[in-house]
């Protein structure tokens, strides 16, 4: 008790009274931290020293069971993919200038939460996208000559909406310059929109989220981009950032962005992992070239496909694009490829020329495409 009261006097903590249910205490005015008992305990052991407190060398802990989806779960494992592709993880100030909302027309400037107290106008509401406080991170290291970036951020944006505040989740991706360092062997190649696509898609993929449908995204940050959706849910938009959103940070290369809707990612990764058999029996690869309007585009032909052959057409991929000579005005060629696997049996040539037909016929019914 003695050793307590000494300590108590040496952080300016009156003591009125002393009983055996405990000390009646008077805190200074300009102790704002300490509040509360534990408070005071806090600061008894901090002056005392945590190492001068003996406990039992047996420890007793319980391990909680958590879900296979659980968020930070499902952070560490992105994390580790997106590091392994080279990606650096950034945490920008959830600060940032109420000034950036005038680059997009998305973000109202109603919504903005706004500090009471800020310590500069810079830092005076809390954001509402996670793209500027990225193109400052980016900004600050261009300017020092490291041109070639890759980063990933989970952070939160915040709302002031009209039905209360709210907080949401995301991921964003940010890559610009090359693709690779620059060496003798390989010559320098900048990244592109397939590059940042596969990427977005290999998220997707680890997470174990199909049923996808690729869509143009309505977001005005983006020159050109994409959006993905599962459903009604909106999972990502991607693509890459507009000039002028870009110059107002001193930007002059090529950005490309991707803001994942954690809260919805999350709502649709399993907690449970489905294990396929390797089939047994062989693939066959089939190609058409088809010669179509200008105005088609490759998903049409992904879907017509799909709806075609659901069980047997496993992949369908587009490998060569041609417009120009010797093709009709306001035409261009695509060429497809389809793979077909029967799980339980080898595929008999007139099961895949049956296959090919209905794919061939339904793409000239449905899209007037002509075989080349």
């Amino acid at each position: 008790k003695e050793t307590i009261k000494k300590i108590l006097a040496s952080l300016d903590i009156k003591i009125n009274s002393v009983s055996d249910a405990g000390l009646g205490l008077t805190i200074p005015n300009y102790r704002v931290d300490v509040q509360r008992e534990i408070d005071v305990i806090e600061e008894i052991l901090r002056v005392y020293g945590y190492n001068n407190i003996s406990f039992s060398k047996k420890l007793n802990a319980s391990v909680a069971n958590s879900p296979r989806n659980e968020d930070y779960k499902m952070q560490n494992i992105i994390g580790g993919l997106l590091t392994s592709l080279g990606f650096n993880e950034m945490m920008a100030n959830s600060l940032t200038s109420p000034d950036y909302i005038k680059l997009s027309d998305d973000l109202k400037e109603e919504f903005n939460i706004t500090m009471l107290n800020p310590l500069s106008r810079d830092l005076s509401a809390m954001r509402q996208s996670l793209l500027f406080s990225g193109l400052e991170a980016l900004s600050y290291n261009i300017n020092r000559r490291s041109t070639d970036l890759k980063f990933y951020e989970f952070g939160k944006t915040y709302h002031k909406l009209p039905s209360g505040i709210e907080e949401h989740k995301h991921l964003s991706l940010f890559l610009t310059g090359n693709k690779i360092a620059e060496s003798w062997t390989n010559p320098q190649k900048m990244s592109d929109f397939f590059l940042f696509k596969g990427y977005v898609e290999a998220i997707l993929s680890r997470l174990g989220l199909e049923k996808i449908k690729n869509q143009p995204t309505t977001s005005d940050v983006f020159a050109e981009g994409m959006a993905i959706f599962i459903g009604t849910d909106k999972i990502v938009d991607f693509g890459t950032i507009k000039k002028s959103i870009a110059k107002a940070f001193d930007i002059k290369q090529e950005i490309f962005y991707a803001d994942f809707n954690w809260n919805a990612v999350l709502k649709f990764v399993g907690s449970k992992i489905k294990f396929i058999e390797i089939p047994k029996y062989p693939e066959v690869r089939r190609d058409l070239a088809l010669l179509v309007d200008e105005s088609v585009n490759f998903d049409s032909i992904y879907t017509i496909a799909q709806q075609t052959e659901k069980s047997l057409l496993k992949n369908i991929q587009l490998f060569d694009v041609y417009q120009g000579a010797n093709l009709p005005e306001g035409k261009k060629s695509y060429a497809v490829s389809f793979t077909i696997q029967d799980a339980s049996k080898t595929l008999t040539d007139v099961q895949i020329d049956k296959i090919m037909s209905k794919l061939q016929k339904n793409f000239e019914t449905e899209l007037q495409a002509v075989l080349r």
